[in-house]
């Protein structure tokens, strides 16, 4: 594997990979095994794999973790070479943003609803650096995970709308053995935060369940049943339960056999953690 820390250094390793098929997997590092299923998908894809490693201070909020967000280069390298990566590009801020920018990368509607609505400017944070990498790249396929499933959704958008020739390929949430999703913040949490955010996994496999069942008639009750039984551990704070069309992400009343997303954002202590379900209709 070949560590690169310069946009023209990565350009020119990748020329004579041109005819080939690349793909890119965007993170910001602290790998886990979220993380290397992607690089595992793209390695089964793709003839060159691509890992960027950037903590993108655009998609931060003034009073968010940059600067405590966990960061291991070291550790990440190793992880990201046994999984099979090609290509590491780990660029500095100067490097990514060497003058103040002037330009961004709006995706509008889906945007404005779950973490859109509780963390403004976030999306146009990760859009602005995600087409900055594709242009850096230039992958034929590109690898998310749907644990936000919101960031896939904007990207698929985003890539529609300016005609990247790019595939968007989202990979299922990976979880640990009791339920709880794979985040690089779970490094934050005590014992008990970690013990109290399984709530999560839980009310969201139950809603699933019970959508599965037809035992609600609207969204407002499948977010009721949902926030009722988070607001069952003391430490939980929600931040936001929805249930909307998915991908578009568009307000529900009446359940049908529409694509949906039940999402959550829920804070223990001051790790903020998101989880969700896609339903896609009873089967």
């Amino acid at each position: 594997m070949k560590i690169t820390h310069t946009i023209e250094e990565l350009r020119q390793t990748l020329k004579p990979y041109r005819q080939q098929t690349v793909g890119l997997v965007p993170t910001m590092g602290y790998l886990h095994e979220g993380h290397l299923s992607l690089v595992k998908r793209a390695r089964q894809e793709c003839d060159i794999v691509v890992m960027s490693i950037f903590v993108n201070p655009l998609q931060f909020g003034p009073q968010e973790d940059l600067d405590r967000y966990p960061r291991d280069l070291p550790r990440d390298a190793a992880l990201a070479e046994k999984a099979g990566v090609d290509f590491l590009f780990h660029p500095t801020v100067e490097e990514m943003y060497p003058t103040p920018t002037h330009t961004q990368i709006i995706v509008s509607e889906v945007t404005e609803v779950l973490c859109g609505a509780s963390r403004p400017g976030h999306f146009a944070g990760v859009t602005t650096v995600v087409g900055k990498l594709f242009h850096i790249v230039m992958p034929d396929r590109a690898y998310f995970g749907l644990k936000d499933a919101q960031q896939v959704a904007v990207i698929e958008q985003m890539v529609q709308d300016l005609n990247f020739p790019i595939t968007v390929v989202a990979c299922d949430i990976v979880r640990e053995s009791d339920g709880l999703a794979l985040s690089s913040r779970n490094v934050y949490l005590s014992p008990e935060e970690r013990k109290q955010a399984l709530i999560l996994s839980q009310a969201l496999f139950a809603a699933k369940e019970g959508l599965g069942q037809g035992r609600w008639k609207t969204a407002q009750e499948v977010n009721h049943f949902v926030r009722k039984t988070i607001e069952t551990q003391p430490l939980a704070v929600i931040d936001y339960v929805e249930t909307l069309t998915y991908p578009t992400l568009q307000p529900i009343d009446q359940l049908t056999d529409q694509p949906m997303i039940v999402a959550v954002a829920v804070y223990f202590g001051r790790t903020r953690l998101i989880d969700n379900i896609l339903f896609v209709g009873r089967e």
